[in-house]
């Protein structure tokens, strides 16, 4: 690995890490159920998993250095605050939560070494994990292996569905065809210039969205397509042919640290996001804490979920987010995402009366949480969550207005039929 993807963020995202366990100990502390109401750990746990009488282990795998801790940070802050309020709550079936984290270090083989670590060494009882679809294909293998249950947060181009992982984030009809429909309708938008990382997400998802544009959309066609390794830091050649073809939308699903340099070298170059449409499915407010707000203000993102919703869920949640981990600190649409697997395997491990992992697969289709900060959603009995679409425009304060959202939710379809 470069010492590029190495670098860079390790120590600020390290000490706001540390700093949030303050808050952790005291959870401890809080009165336990009593015994009568704690079922025999030989009835919930019957493949043995790290499960005693008084508390049950889960993994935390995110990339807390190298290019996408950018990104990932935000996930495990999330996981941790859901961890410690369901402890505070009582924890699940009686037990409180003890968490192992591991850090895959924005590389795909260590994070599949890391998993099985999880699975193997440790008994977790579930794990939160990964962000980018490398990632998860990394160790999609080993959780099937070893039977585990993996709470997979982001917004990903589906075309995918195991028993064993449960996705929280979007997949993406309900995201990238969604999205793309909005811009064409709102904006008239008929010739499309496709920009990504170099890895399995950003290509399978303008796919998607080519056939999407080119096969769906009357009279509109894809004028470029390019891709730049994790890390890449240089875009001004891109950035002029881009000025030279004149897209309707710029469609960027850039990941990481990546990100900072394109926004920075895209308003240098004097592409006003005010006037040129630019639509994003990858940056969140995590991201744009470092790209900065005055970088990328004027462009559109499509998610499920953003800081400035307004419902009750939202405000509790985003007020117990910063006291944990600081007033500075933003939500993105994947930490949200995040936040919601904890709290989704404690309610699914309740229906099922049981940490077995058999058991959970097969009690979490119909799970509901109705506290979601993003509001009401649903596990569908193909894993993936019922949700509303929303569209924000980025304000210059880092932020970004709600501009358009779904009346409903709108179901998860993995597999849309001619988009394979």
């Amino acid at each position: 690995m470069s010492d590029e993807i190495k670098g860079g963020l390790k120590s600020p995202l390290r000490r706001r890490l540390l700093a949030g366990m303050a808050a952790l100990p005291a959870i401890s502390l809080l009165p336990r159920p009593s015994w009568a109401d704690v079922p025999a750990t030989s009835a919930v746990n019957t493949t043995g998993l790290a499960v005693t009488d008084t508390d049950v282990t889960v993994g935390i795998l995110h990339s807390v250095t190298g290019t996408m801790a950018i990104s990932e940070t935000g996930s495990v802050e999330a996981e941790k605050l859901a961890i410690a309020q369901i402890n505070a709550a009582g924890g699940v079936l009686g037990r409180q939560i003890k968490f192992i984290q591991e850090d895959g270090a924005s590389d795909w083989p260590t994070f599949a070494e890391k998993a099985k670590k999880l699975l193997v060494n440790d008994k977790c009882a579930a794990v939160f994990g990964c962000w980018t679809s490398a990632s998860r294909k990394a160790v999609l293998p080993v959780f099937e292996q070893y039977n585990g249950m993996l709470y997979y947060p982001t917004f990903y181009e589906g075309l995918e569905q195991s028993k064993n992982v449960i996705y929280t984030g979007q997949e993406a009809t309900q995201q990238i065809i969604a999205g793309l429909d909005w811009v064409n309708k709102t904006k008239g938008a008929k010739t499309f210039y496709l920009l990504g990382s170099d890895y399995i997400w950003p290509r399978t998802s303008n796919k998607i969205a080519r056939k999407h544009i080119e096969g769906h959309l009357q009279g509109c066609k894809v004028v470029g397509e390019e891709y730049f390794p994790l890390g890449h830091t240089q875009f001004n050649s891109v950035i002029n042919k881009i000025k030279l073809t004149k897209p309707d939308v710029i469609y960027a699903i850039i990941v990481g640290g990546s990100n900072v340099a394109f926004y920075k070298q895209l308003k240098a170059a004097g592409i006003d996001l005010s006037k040129q449409t630019l639509l994003t499915i990858s940056v969140t407010e995590d991201e744009i804490d470092g790209i900065g707000g005055e970088n990328i203000a004027g462009a559109y993102a499509c998610m499920k979920y953003f800081q400035s919703l307004d419902n009750p869920n939202n405000k509790a949640f985003v007020a117990a987010f910063k006291k944990m981990w600081g007033e500075k600190t933003v939500i993105g649409d994947v930490t949200q995402a995040a936040y919601l697997g904890p709290n989704l395997w404690k309610l699914t491990v309740e229906k099922a009366g049981s940490f077995d992992i058999d058991k959970i697969a097969a009690a979490s289709p119909g799970v509901e949480f109705k506290g979601a900060p993003e509001g009401y959603v649903r596990i569908h009995e193909n894993h993936h969550l019922w949700s509303k679409t929303r569209v924000g425009r980025a304000r210059a304060d880092g932020q970004y207005d709600v501009i358009y959202e779904t009346a409903d939710l709108v179901e998860p379809n993995p597999f849309p039929k001619g988009y394979q």
